[in-house]
Formats: structure tokens, C-alpha cells, sequence
């Protein structure tokens, strides 16, 4: 049996926090949230709920991921596989296992849970979002050869393989970073559909205008930076 954990960034989450945790299959060994800078009860509905609570002050997508990976980096035994899922109850949590087969059953190192139109609840993703998925594979499809068709948050990769990445981004840019530098490694990957329903509470990216701007140029400075080396 592989040990799988799984770490799940949190601003503001209270109300979607413990909906989650309810949900996650049983095959996790370790629920990790990371409490980033929140000013609600994230953190104690998700200690209620069993998981591990981090605190992250710096606000930050990728600051809260990489609390994650240096508290699992800094433990005796690491896990095999380990899973980002968002705290905003957007995602269907048992589709956790769809999202690792691949890894589990076939020995890849990266899945991405693909949030494919058909499996979307209409409205769960912005125009904005939609766009910028479309463009930033576009343009890694052009560029790289990449077979990306999203970036979703929903993602599993072997731990090691993750550790060999060295991730950086610290806000915006950490998904589509983990994909270029998976890309540069020549890691064996795929995507699988996941469904994907209306978040609870409002994005903190792509619900506002500034968040949206500055995940875009991020976003696009990371492909561009890899497509000169």
C-alpha cells in the first residue's frame, strides 16, 4: 500500500474546510492543511475535522504549498504520492482516486485532474479562468509539445519526482511552473477528467480583477522564461 498524503492551501476556507475533509477517501494517510494567513476559523474547523493544520502568514498559493512539502520533507518517512487539492469544496474530493491511479496502477509521476467542460458545473469557472487555462496550454502545446489541456489545482505527483522539480513560485505562477519544470524532467504524465462545481465563497484569484491580472502575467512569465532556455 502506498503512503499518500495530501495538502490542501486554506484562506478563508471555514465555511468549505470541513465539507472537504468529510469527503477525502480513506486511502490518505495524512490530510495537511495549511492555513494561509486566514482571518476566519479555517484552522480550527479543519484540527476539529482530524487534519494536520500548518500556519502560513504570507499570503500565497505557492508560500502555503511549500509549507506543505518542507513539513512532509522534514519527516522520517516520506510519502510516495502526494496530492494538492483546493479548500473551497470546488472539487469532488473522491475523485482523489482517479487522480492517483495513474501514478498507483501505472508508475507515472504527475497526474493533473482535468477540468474538462462537459464534467463542469456551468458557471464553476470564470471566462477569465477559461481563457487563461486555453492560452497557457496553447501556448505549452506550441512551445513545449506539452499534452496540458488544464492547471488545475487538483494534482498528484510521486513525491520524489516533486522534490526533484525544486518549486519556487510563491503565488500565482506554482502550477504552471510544476508543469513546465515536469516538462523539462521528461516526468511521465497525464490528465485525467475531474468533475468541478461552484466553489463556496469567492476566488481570491480569479473572483477579482487585480488577481486575475497578476495570475495571468505570472502565468505567462513562467512559460516565457522556459520557452529561452
Amino acid at each position: 500500500m502506498k503512503n499518500i498524503k495530501l495538502i490542501i492551501p486554506a484562506h478563508n476556507e471555514a465555511a468549505s474546510i470541513g465539507l472537504v475533509l468529510a469527503e477525502v477517501p480513506e486511502i490518505v494517510s495524512e490530510i495537511i492543511v495549511v492555513d494561509n494567513a486566514s482571518t476566519d476559523q479555517t484552522a480550527r474547523v479543519a484540527a476539529d475535522a482530524g487534519a494536520t493544520v500548518l500556519s502560513e502568514p504570507r499570503k500565497g498559493y505557492g508560500y502555503a504549498c511549500l509549507k506543505g512539502i518542507n513539513y512532509l520533507s522534514e519527516k522520517s518517512k516520506q510519502p510516495d504520492i502526494l496530492v494538492f487539492m483546493d479548500g473551497d469544496y470546488s472539487d469532488y474530493p473522491e475523485d482523489l482516486l482517479k487522480v492517483i491511479a495513474p501514478i498507483d496502477k501505472n508508475d507515472l509521476d504527475f497526474v493533473i485532474g482535468a477540468r474538462c467542460k462537459e464534467l463542469r458545473e456551468p458557471g464553476s469557472m470564470t471566462p477569465q479562468q477559461i481563457f487563461g487555462n486555453w492560452l497557457a496550454t496553447f501556448l505549452m502545446r506550441l512551445l513545449f509539445r506539452a499534452r496540458f489541456s488544464d492547471l488545475g489545482p487538483f494534482r498528484a505527483i510521486k513525491f520524489d519526482a516533486l522534490t526533484s522539480l525544486n518549486m519556487e513560485d510563491k503565488t500565482y505562477g506554482w502550477t504552471v511552473e510544476m508543469q513546465l519544470k515536469a516538462l523539462r524532467k521528461k516526468l511521465a504524465y497525464t490528465e485525467v477528467p475531474v468533475r468541478y462545481k461552484k466553489r463556496i465563497g469567492v476566488s481570491k484569484v480569479s473572483g477579482t480583477v487585480k488577481g486575475s491580472i497578476f495570475a495571468g502575467i505570472k502565468i505567462l512569465g513562467w512559460i516565457f522564461k522556459y520557452s529561452f532556455r
